[in-house]
């Protein structure tokens, strides 16, 4: 008779364990299946998410990270995850030129990262002459990314105005280099001014803190899907990128 209350409590602590052990098993799969769910895995290394179902990844730069150390950037690798491009501010609306564009070219390719200029484009200038401060600045060589126009505001300009000036730039940057240029610019910028009309360009698209892909009707060709990175070589935080495509794909976009 003195063994039951022994029994009783024996039993109660190995269904306590078993319940325990239990919640445990249903945290770990509710963290997975979470995972899985946003596709996304957090590096605290880049300091931010990044999208698992995407094989290259890069990042954007201008003047405001200041000296970068490209080997640095380049030879950082977590769990695979590591840069493969950069796209790199070289122009600005008439006749500026990034201060730190022409430093960030070079050392971009001597590290051995694929490159991309980009050219900030001001809706209230001309669309040809900001192609040609452009043309003055990004000497594109074969394996460097195509042109790309970043165009994000109207500054107070009629859309049509707008339009008829970035296919200005759009058009003259082709001719030069002899590829289509990509149009970089948000979701919302996108669909509100520029579909129907561009939709024949690659698109880089800005949308932050989507689970999957940016939501946009049309295809794209890189997102841009954080601000707030980190990466080895650059002190400051900075825009991470995925290229939506293989290696092969990557490489068939490259100029030749």
């Amino acid at each position: 008779m003195p063994k039951k209350p022994r029994s009783r409590a024996w039993k109660l602590i190995v269904t306590c364990l078993i319940a325990s052990v239990f919640v445990m098993l249903c945290f770990v799969v509710y963290d997975w299946w979470l995972e899985r769910k946003s596709h996304f895995v957090n590096y605290p290394e880049f300091g931010t998410n990044i999208p698992i179902n995407y094989g290259i990844h890069g990042i954007d730069v201008s003047k405001y990270q200041n000296i970068i150390d490209w080997e640095s950037v380049k030879g950082m690798n977590v769990n695979d995850v590591h840069i493969t491009f950069a796209f790199i501010k070289a122009t600005e609306g008439l006749g500026n030129e990034d201060a730190f564009f022409q430093r960030n070219w070079k050392k971009a390719k001597n590290a051995g990262l694929i490159r991309g200029a980009y050219h900030y484009f001001l809706s209230t200038k001309s669309g040809k002459s900001q192609a040609e401060n452009f043309i003055n600045s990004a000497n594109l060589v074969p394996g460097d990314l195509p042109p790309v126009l970043d165009i994000e505001q109207t500054y107070g300009v009629p859309a049509d105005k707008m339009k008829e000036r970035a296919k200005e730039w759009l058009e003259t940057v082709q001719a030069y280099y002899g590829m289509p240029p990509i149009i970089y610019t948000n979701v919302e910028f996108y669909k509100r001014y520029l579909k129907d009309d561009f939709d024949r360009y690659p698109l880089w698209v800005a949308h932050y803190l989507q689970p999957e892909q940016p939501r946009i009707y049309r295809n794209w060709t890189f997102w841009q899907h954080s601000e707030s990175g980190r990466v080895n070589g650059i002190f400051t935080r900075v825009d991470f990128n995925v290229f939506n495509g293989d290696s092969t794909e990557f490489r068939k976009l490259l100029m030749n």
